[in-house]
């Protein structure tokens, strides 16, 4: 089923059309007059709206996206002050995991407190600011979820009419991540950052004096050093620290946006323009990405939302069978992490579903279906001999193994263990189990009778979506 998106995609921000999960659909009455979802901050007769003033944009970036980008790389917004955004979403690997360590192992990186691991390797974020509010559609008489982010698309984009900026909250109240345990903790340190200078556009440039003048608790500051404590707020207080921190969120996402994140410089970007021609290898690559490997059917190579170059992805879910990360660190958190030990699962956008009366008749049939992300970025790297990991939980750790698996899934034997790590099963010439064997996809995949030559030509073409070519050395005056 060839599923492309093309100009249905909606522009980041531009939700009115999307059918969301669990809410009704923005009228134009909550829009900005440039057409961008208003925040709800309650009825007019209860308090006024924040306007947004006009800041002069800083080394080119907007106001909003320079605050959103200081809040990205702050790392005393985390429990231990450790830990940033930007901790696990780096530029030099496409904004995903820097580090060689885990992406080498379960892939999953570890939080602001020493020991605890979220379930799931970082998505990269790069060109995921163009991911509309979760909704559906229908295709050849299926229905078709499509948006939202995080693997399993649980930041739906309802919150704030936009899925990065829901996205980008959640980290820092995730235990296993930042580990904050109040919205109140970040907003404060938002507002009182501990080096003024790595904030030039403040929370207060933008929205005013009274987006931090918040009556917070005394000794806040003792109990946001405490990962179990309950910060008490009165309704004003409360109601103001959730207007702060939307605010916080529509910031990051406005960096996630910006040119910074999503320059379109990779050598594909570069062939598009003419000033950069594919290797013959590359080339046949295209051809079999887009015909025999039925790569673009998903990853598609439609303009974007507003006519950019392609995205490579559709933003829908799809299960492909991956197998469970043997060595994923989650399997082995305490019960009060993950109750369910080894025996959890990564259940995707169907578990997300499930807890939403608008879809919840949705849920099973899209039980182990995650993201489809951007192919941008796939391969970048800071050194040619850099580990990155791929998919949703890390089990495959070259690109050749990823093709190799789309190839032969379906005519390779299964491995006698379920627990059998990507190399030994390129050497048993086997595959896994599927973490979810439902609601597999078998229309793209699993027996492609691709030769090894055909394989190796799409990893080649694959390696040409690395943003940042040509090396800055290799430029000419």
């Amino acid at each position: 089923m060839i599923r492309f998106v093309g100009m249905l995609l909606v522009a980041l921000g531009a939700f009115s059309s999307a059918i969301t999960c669990g809410a009704a659909t923005l009228s134009a009455a909550k829009l900005n007059p440039d057409g961008q979802p208003k925040l709800s901050e309650g009825d007019a007769d209860e308090r006024p709206a924040l306007h947004e003033r006009h800041v002069a944009p800083v080394n080119g970036m907007s106001a909003r996206a320079a605050l959103g980008k200081a809040i990205f790389s702050d790392a005393t917004l985390s429990l231990h002050k450790n830990q940033s955004c930007g901790f696990c979403h780096t530029p030099e690997t496409g904004f995903t995991s820097p580090r060689e360590d885990f992406n080498g192992t379960g892939s999953v990186i570890e939080g602001s407190v020493p020991g605890l691991f979220g379930n799931n390797k970082p998505p990269s974020m790069a060109y995921m600011a163009f991911a509309p509010v979760l909704h559906h559609r229908m295709e050849d008489g299926e229905t078709l979820i499509v948006g939202g982010a995080f693997w399993n698309g649980r930041a739906t984009g309802k919150q704030l009419g936009n899925a990065v900026a829901d996205q980008a909250l959640a980290p820092f109240l995730n235990p296993v991540e930042m580990a904050l345990p109040d919205a109140a903790c970040v907003v404060k340190r938002v507002c009182k950052p501990e080096d003024p200078s790595a904030y030039p556009v403040k929370l207060t440039d933008l929205w005013g004096q009274e987006i931090c003048a918040i009556a917070f608790p005394a000794g806040l500051d003792e109990q946001c050093t405490d990962p179990k404590a309950k910060i008490k707020l009165d309704e004003e207080a409360r109601d103001h620290v959730e207007r702060a921190f939307a605010k916080i969120g529509l910031a990051v996402a406005a960096f996630e946006a910006s040119d910074e994140v999503n320059p379109y410089s990779s050598k594909y970007d570069m062939v598009l323009k003419g000033r950069a021609t594919f290797t013959d290898e590359e080339e046949r690559g295209l051809a079999l990405y887009k015909g025999k490997g039925k790569c673009a059917n998903c990853h598609v190579l439609d303009a974007g939302p507003k006519g950019e170059p392609p995205l490579f992805t559709d933003f829908t879910y799809d299960n492909l069978g991956v197998p469970r990360n043997p060595d994923n660190p989650f399997y082995t958190q305490h019960e009060g992490i993950n109750p369910h030990g080894h025996k959890w699962i990564e259940a995707g956008v169907g578990a997300t579903l499930s807890k939403d009366p608008l879809y919840a008749a949705l849920a099973q049939a899209n039980m182990g279906k995650v993201k489809v992300p951007t192919l941008r970025n796939v391969d970048k790297r800071p050194s040619p001999d850099f580990v990155k990991a791929f998919m949703h939980n890390g089990y495959f750790k070259s690109l050749k193994s990823v093709v190799h698996f789309y190839n032969t899934r379906d005519s390779k034997p299964r491995c006698p263990d379920p627990l059998t790590r990507e190399a030994d099963a390129m050497k048993a010439g086997c595959w896994p189990v599927p973490e979810v064997e439902a609601n597999l996809n078998t229309d793209e995949m699993g027996d492609l009778k691709l030769t090894d030559a055909e394989e190796n030509a799409i990893v080649a073409f694959m390696k040409t979506l690395s943003d940042g070519y040509p090396p800055r050395s290799r430029v000419s005056a």
